[in-house]
């Protein structure tokens, strides 16, 4: 899929782990980390909704909950500014938590854009 700015779901890829790599840059408190994986699912799942799946994996004592998060978020915000000049009627909606395991844990961030 590509837009007059370029392809649309490479980009949100790229923005979307640089995302994951600032995000203590972008949330306080948050702490930098070595992400050791950092892996985005793109997909429709209807002809007018596209999915954004976010998983993130680091050996360290603390969540990347909010990494994995941030990197769905700003992929589907970047999924928004390469089309909005097709429609200004594109939703970003439920960014949540999908999963979350392990003491040394590997979390996925959802959000879907409409």
């Amino acid at each position: 899929m590509r837009a007059k700015k370029g392809p649309i779901i490479d980009t949100a890829i790229i923005a979307g782990t640089m995302a994951v790599k600032r995000t203590h840059e972008l949330i306080p408190f948050c702490h930098p980390l070595a992400i050791e994986r950092c892996d985005f699912t793109v997909k429709f799942v209807s002809a007018t909704e596209l999915a954004i799946h976010c998983e993130v994996a680091v050996t360290h004592k603390t969540g990347v909950e909010m990494e994995a998060l941030t990197g769905a978020s700003v992929a589907a915000l970047t999924v928004y500014d390469m089309c909005k000049a097709l429609s200004h009627e594109i939703v970003v909606t439920e960014v949540r938590l999908l999963e979350k395991s392990g003491g040394k844990r590997r979390v996925r961030g959802g959000k879907v854009a409409r």
